[in-house]
């Protein structure tokens, strides 16, 4: 017996109680079950497919905060992440900086040593040397501590002035000045400079000439008139008046 006879005949049943009680005729109370089953079937179809709508509903939105979820751990794993790195790039920020820091101290400890020493030898540089390199001396500072140079500034004005005191070592350098002879006269003569060792002059009249060493006092200047013919002569090989030989003259060593 299926379920539709079954609740027919309970209505009928029930419709026959009511009959018996006379209430409503067979055919009233069998209309009046069948109506109430009618309308019992629309609700009952009607929540359930309530139901299912809201059934498929719930799904969707679980499934949309599950994907929220996941996306929200992903982040928070990529904030932890982003962090960590941070964090190393920060400390290997702060060791460079470290690191720099060290290293302008030692370039400003080898500036302050070498400023000294150029200092100190600056007294023994010949004078058109030391004419050219003034303005490089001027900018050395008188006291390492208190000037505001840095130290790659103060290095590349050291090592411009070395440049300048090498090119002058390496080569001879002829001048024209202006010395006092034994008389106190000055006299124009010109000066052969070998280098930063030695140097030889003699006036235009032959009559004058000598020999030059450098002290820590500055230049040193001796007559030696017997070396105006050697020296006129090297003058002259310099100057390509004359052919090129071998001219001997006198060098001191200290």
């Amino acid at each position: 017996m299926n379920r539709f006879t079954r609740v027919c005949l309970t209505l009928l049943c029930a419709s026959s109680a009511a009959v018996v009680a006379g209430e409503l005729s067979p055919v009233g109370a069998a209309r009046t079950a069948l109506e109430q089953w009618v309308q019992t079937r629309q609700l009952i179809s009607k929540t359930r497919s309530d139901w299912q709508a809201d059934r498929e509903l719930l799904e969707q939105s679980i499934r949309m905060f599950e994907r929220e979820l996941q996306s929200l751990g992903d982040q928070l794993g990529n904030v932890s992440t982003n962090r960590t790195r941070a964090d190393e790039e920060r400390e290997a920020a702060l060791a460079q900086q470290r690191e720099l820091h060290a290293a302008l101290e030692r370039a400003r400890e080898l500036a302050g040593a070498l400023e000294q020493r150029v200092r100190a030898l600056a007294p023994a540089f010949p004078p058109p040397l030391l004419e050219k390199v003034q303005p490089l001396l001027q900018r050395i500072p008188a006291d390492p501590a208190a000037t505001k140079a840095g130290p790659v500034e103060r290095l590349q004005t050291v090592v411009g002035l070395l440049n300048e005191v090498d090119k002058f070592n390496a080569a001879v350098t002829v001048v024209n000045e202006v010395r006092k002879n034994p008389a106190g006269a000055e006299v124009q003569v010109e000066t052969i400079y070998v280098g930063l060792a030695q140097a030889y002059f003699v006036d235009k009249a032959g009559q004058y000439a000598g020999v030059g060493v450098p002290s820590r006092q500055g230049w040193q200047w001796t007559e030696r008139r017997e070396l105006v013919e050697p020296i006129r002569k090297a003058l002259a090989v310099y100057k390509n008046t004359t052919p090129a030989a071998f001219v001997a003259l006198p060098v001191q060593i200290q």
